[in-house]
């Protein structure tokens, strides 16, 4: 949906970068099974439609996690409308905090697809 322009992606560099690292993580490529090639294919292909976002004010620390962080500066930084992520629990407090929407894939894809 993102490649089809349904909804903007936000990043900073350094938030991109952790993606990277993430899908090259062992216990992922066990999971998604894309090779080498296809995971630089896919990056690149993500780097064209992210919008980059940069960091006028570190908002740190809010969060536990300082990879969180990354997506929270990023979210705050560059006006998003929500965080989408599996990981409700852990933006709660910085979502009431910020007024910054919060929902999982499956609640954006399905208010895409009203």
């Amino acid at each position: 949906m993102a490649f089809l322009g349904r909804f903007r992606l936000l990043a900073t560099p350094a938030l991109f970068l952790e993606y990277e690292e993430v899908l090259k993580r062992p216990e992922q490529l066990a999971v998604h099974k894309m090779p080498p090639a296809r995971i630089h294919e896919f990056l690149v292909g993500l780097a064209g439609i992210i919008e980059p976002v940069r960091i006028f004010y570190q908002w740190r620390p809010q969060l536990g996690d300082a990879d969180d962080e990354m997506v929270l500066e990023s979210a705050l930084n560059g006006q998003a409308d929500a965080i989408v992520t599996h990981n409700l629990r852990d933006f709660s407090s910085a979502s009431v905090k910020f007024n910054v929407r919060l929902m999982c894939p499956a609640a954006m894809v399905r208010e895409l697809d009203q």
